[in-house]
């Protein structure tokens, strides 16, 4: 195996990697929204609400995503159909680091919304969660939208 040919199969796990990586950020944005929003309630003696968990979720889906994306690139090395060459390990690279960043920069930002909506339901009275989760879901295309059309440029 050559160097190419190794950093173009190494360069799949980048996209679990960024998947990973944005989606406990973007967990980690809105379950601390939630868990000062939780204790705002908690203080005021009112029954803590579950919608913060729904938001808090959501940037999971991108690891998802970037599994999938992982195992149907290594496909054909974990098949044995063919290997990867040096003539697909550019593509790979590419693939890789590209899939890696969409999935890593929409959980985030996914996160992001949620956190910004934790405090909005804690200040509006509970009210907003289905707008608040079509704004987190419009980011979660741009996830999908770049797992897909990666997965359309994959070397067969």
């Amino acid at each position: 195996m050559t160097g190419l040919e190794f950093a173009g199969q190494l360069s799949m796990g980048l996209v679990l990697g960024g998947a990973t990586v944005g989606s406990a950020l973007g967990i980690a944005a809105a379950g601390q929204a939630a868990a000062g929003a939780w204790a705002k309630e908690a203080k005021a003696g009112k029954p803590l609400n579950f919608s913060y968990i729904i938001l808090t979720g959501m940037p999971l889906s991108q690891t998802i995503y970037g599994f999938i994306l992982m195992l149907v690139g290594l496909s054909p090395l974990i098949t044995g159909d063919s290997p990867v060459t040096s003539t697909h390990a550019g593509t790979l690279l590419g693939i890789g680091i590209a899939g890696g960043l969409a999935e890593m920069v929409s959980a985030w930002m996914q996160g992001v919304i949620g956190a910004a909506g934790c405090r909005s339901i804690s200040e509006g009275q509970g009210k907003g969660l289905v707008f608040i989760i079509i704004a987190m879901g419009i980011v979660e295309t741009v996830g999908l939208f770049g797992f897909v059309f990666l997965l359309l440029v994959l070397p067969k």
